[in-house]
């Protein structure tokens, strides 16, 4: 094969998709038009039901807003793209817009992860320290928590990107995934990448980790004082609250723990195509489904809501 630089910008890549089964092509995209659909309906209602509905005006539901809005730039970053290369024969996508899609998925992705945590924080004050909620969780910390979610989240990605960009890419230019991730594309390069690695992976520990343990930290303060409540319903009542929360937290991190939080060595294309296809397509499209199934205040706005499209 011809060695060729596809380091300029004037070069690009080919996202291999999840199959290279043209067989599967066209089904695949019956699909995730489907899960991205899903997606994008479920999540606008859930803005609209909070937005709409005076009551639901609270840090909580600020947050859930916010994350629904950002699972809703996190899939537009990848599955469009996804959907057009399941119909291309080329599947190309330019060396600049690789690294723009890079540099958006992991700003939306880790700004997700900061509003879970931010989401925990919320419930941590709600049940352990109910008296003082109004005061500590106000308007203006929670506007606070929100811009520097999104600060940290871009700052981090502003720096992959940056190292990436400095790579060379020799040999192949064929990425073994269906997006501009940073461990298929970091497999491509023939620069030396152990600093970009040693850099991303500290780097990485620090953006992510971070709020991971603070809702690590936040449950199990929330766990101590529930077991405190004398009865049973109390008890329930308490956890009850922080069901759907957990249930999110668990698909996010899980799949990203999986992903991201191993050496480039161990990295394995076919589960980590399905990995990622958890938290990036599967968990935003089941959010809306999870936070509204069990909670009554949203079953009430989103039927309020369908009764006033309706009339």
């Amino acid at each position: 094969m011809e060695l060729k630089n596809y380091s300029s910008s004037t070069s690009g890549f080919i996202l291999l998709g999840l199959s290279s089964n043209p067989q599967l092509q066209k089904p695949f995209f019956v699909i995730f038009l489907f899960m991205y659909l899903v997606t994008m309906v479920g999540n606008v209602l859930i803005i609209l039901a909070i937005h709409s509905d005076s009551r639901l005006h609270t840090p909580m539901y600020f947050f859930l807003s916010n994350l629904s809005f950002m699972d809703i730039c996190f899939t537009t970053v990848i599955v469009p793209k996804m959907l057009v290369n399941f119909l291309s024969e080329t599947k190309a996508i330019s060396y600049v817009g690789c690294l723009v899609q890079m540099y958006f998925f992991m700003a939306f992705g880790n700004t997700d992860s900061y509003l879970l945590a931010s989401m925990a924080i919320d419930r941590l004050v709600a049940i352990c320290n109910p008296l003082h909620y109004d005061v500590v969780m106000n308007p203006q910390r929670c506007l606070l928590m929100l811009l520097g979610s999104c600060t940290i989240s871009h700052l981090h990605s502003l720096l992959r990107v940056l190292l990436m960009s400095r790579l060379s890419f020799c040999a192949s230019h064929i990425i073994k995934h269906f997006f501009c991730d940073t461990q298929p594309v970091l497999k491509l390069s023939c620069s030396d990448t152990s600093s970009s690695q040693i850099v991303v992976m500290t780097e990485t520990l620090a953006v992510i980790v971070t709020p991971f343990l603070c809702i690590i930290f936040s449950y199990l303060r929330i766990i101590i004082t529930v077991l405190r409540i004398p009865s049973v319903a109390g008890k329930w009542k308490a956890f009850s609250t922080c069901g759907s929360h957990l249930t999110v937290v668990v698909l996010f991190y899980g799949s990203v723990i999986y992903v991201y939080f191993r050496p480039l060595s161990m990295y394995s294309v076919v589960k980590d195509r399905v990995a990622t296809v958890m938290y990036t397509i599967v968990t935003p499209m089941l959010n809306p489904f999870i936070y509204s199934l069990r909670n009554k205040d949203m079953k009430r706005s989103l039927r309020k809501l369908r009764d006033r499209i309706n009339s």
